[in-house]
């Protein structure tokens, strides 16, 4: 019997020089210099950029790519992205600000989530951003916001589905959802959003998260679109845009494997016929954040102290889950898996030691590796959580214990 543990998938999208990661052309403990602190993000432009190509390669040319900025609303990430995709998904005024700043037109800007504020859809339809409704009550209140400013407000309906993407991370549809109206629904709200007389754009269906199994994204795909094209035909104006959402996920876990690109772009191809006979006028737009930034980004901090306690090494560092909640485990998981940790200064060290890395806080809780082996590290020594381009600083509570917040550079 194999009592072995499985081990992190072979991560290589940063190669390494002289016992040291190279990020962005430069070398870890150069960059360490360049930005003058730890902890700090680091996220590498050409790893993001080559995963559009990846992407773009493998779906059929007819799909349209949306980057949803929820995963990392950096500035200079948006910017950069703004020039490689075809829209951009936000989830709030502050991100829709963000995404309004960049050289994309605001029709290419969709704004989801429920319990959006008045003067957040004001804002939305002032700028000509699509609005992604996801009640009845916040239909009747886009009417009233588009009304009174003189504007024909832009909307799409977000459809919870009567299905899931199964072996999703998080799964955001099928069931009881606070996400979107049930498909059920949508035929009565299509008749009530002719009559307040808003513009129909099309649809948004997002059925999970995070999924490495290709089969059931691809099965997801398909019941999508045939709910799609099922939704169009009682839809009082042509759809033009039909959202099939994401859920495309990466390699975070021991045991995890990347997801096969290739198969459901193949199953996307042979689905297309279909789409141009019965959806002829619409842009069939798949939405991801985590696949397109997750792997292209690091965070970085600094070993503070050696401490044994009882036999165990702890590595004591100047970073923890305030910055990085979700390698601390304490962002969804059931039960904690560390992420891929290495000391990035001496990656393949011939001293190993099994270790756990925490940081300054006083919560046990503050943990971003459990008793995992690498390379034996000295005070100073980098620690690099991988895989941290996605969900990393805004999705933790840097404000708890009042410890400064991490820098953040695209190299």
């Amino acid at each position: 019997m194999n009592n072995t543990l499985p081990e992190h998938a072979p991560l290589t999208q940063f190669p390494i020089q002289d016992n040291c990661l190279q990020i962005g052309g430069i070398s870890l403990t150069r960059l360490v210099h360049r930005v003058g602190t730890t902890p700090f993000y680091a996220y590498d432009r050409h790893k993001i950029t080559e995963r559009i190509g990846l992407l773009r390669q493998h779906l059929p040319t007819e799909i349209q790519l949306h980057y949803a900025m929820k995963a990392n609303p950096m500035p200079a990430v948006v910017q950069l992205l703004a020039g490689l995709v075809d829209g951009i998904d936000v989830a709030s005024a502050g991100e829709m600000k963000i995404a309004l700043d960049t050289p994309l037109p605001p029709d290419k800007i969709s704004f989801a989530g429920p319990g959006k504020k008045k003067h957040e859809l004001t804002c939305a339809i002032a700028a000509g951003v699509i609005l992604n409704m996801e009640s009845e009550q916040e239909m009747m209140l886009i009417a009233q916001c588009g009304e009174r400013l003189g504007i024909t407000p832009k909307v799409a309906i977000r459809v919870n589905p009567n299905f899931e993407l199964k072996s999703s991370g998080m799964k955001m549809g099928g069931g009881s959802k606070p996400f979107g109206v049930d498909a059920e629904r949508v035929p009565d709200m299509l008749k009530q959003l002719h009559a307040l007389g808003l513009e129909l754009i099309g649809f948004h269906i997002f059925s999970g998260s995070q999924n490495l199994n290709a089969e059931a994204i691809q099965e997801a795909h398909t019941q999508t679109i045939q709910l799609g094209i099922q939704l169009a035909e009682q839809a009082p104006t042509s759809v033009k845009l039909l959202n099939i959402g994401g859920g495309f996920g990466v390699p975070y876990f021991p045991g995890d494997q990347a997801l096969n690109l290739p198969v459901i772009g193949e199953n996307l191809q042979k689905l297309m016929p279909v789409i141009k006979r019965q959806l002829p006028q619409a842009q069939i737009v798949i939405e991801l954040g985590r696949y397109m930034v997750a792997e292209a980004g690091i965070y970085v901090c600094r070993v503070l102290e050696r401490k044994l306690s009882r036999g165990h090494t702890f590595l004591i560092t100047d970073g923890g889950l305030h910055h990085h909640l979700a390698a601390s485990g304490n962002f969804g998981q059931v039960i904690r898996k560390n992420y891929p940790v290495i000391i990035g200064n001496k990656v393949h060290g011939t001293e190993k030691e099994v270790v756990s890395v925490v940081g300054p806080l006083c919560t046990p809780l503050d943990m971003l590796a459990d008793r995992l082996s690498m390379t034996k590290a000295s005070i100073d020594d980098l620690v690099v959580v991988l895989q941290s381009g996605a969900y990393g600083m805004t999705a933790s509570p840097t404000a708890f214990l009042n410890h400064p917040p991490p820098t953040e550079v695209l190299v």
